[in-house]
């Protein structure tokens, strides 16, 4: 496991211990919350499908990062590549295989797993039941990483 993986998944660890003792950090924001343990405003865990099926809460966090970067992950013996999340990378024509991400897009993205073209991402994504709200937090505090 290289340092980053290990630094995103024992932060991961010590958040849902500290919200379990009751000594949860505050964030700025609902979206960075969500960001970080995916408690939405109601503080209570937004459920997901597919992913990584981890004993701990996990949160945008534990794969793309304090900074939205991504990079590589290795945690309980898989490894995979998580992508640049930060606002400017997901609004730029960088892509390949389809067009700059708008709101829109993200929001399926997040939901159904899916490209702005329609093409699946890939299954590490997990595929979140968040509220409207809730979503547009995420997307807000999303807009905040550069």
């Amino acid at each position: 496991m290289n340092g980053r993986s290990l630094l995103m998944v024992s932060g991961g660890l010590i958040l849902t211990f500290l919200v379990i003792a009751g000594c949860a950090p505050s964030y700025s924001s609902n979206g960075e919350r969500i960001y970080y343990i995916a408690a939405g405003s109601s503080r209570e865990p937004i459920s997901h499908t597919g992913s990584i099926n981890m004993m701990h809460p996990i949160g945008c966090v534990n794969c793309h990062g304090t900074d939205g970067k991504g990079g590589g992950i290795n945690m309980m013996m898989w490894s995979f590549e998580t992508p640049d999340i930060t606002w400017d990378h997901l609004t730029s024509d960088v892509f390949e295989d389809h067009g700059p991400y708008t709101e829109d897009t993200i929001r399926l993205a997040i939901t159904q797993g899916v490209d702005p073209a329609g093409e699946p991402l890939d299954e590490e994504m997990p595929r979140w039941n968040i509220s409207k709200q809730d979503m547009d937090d995420l997307i807000e505090y999303l807009k905040t990483l550069n």
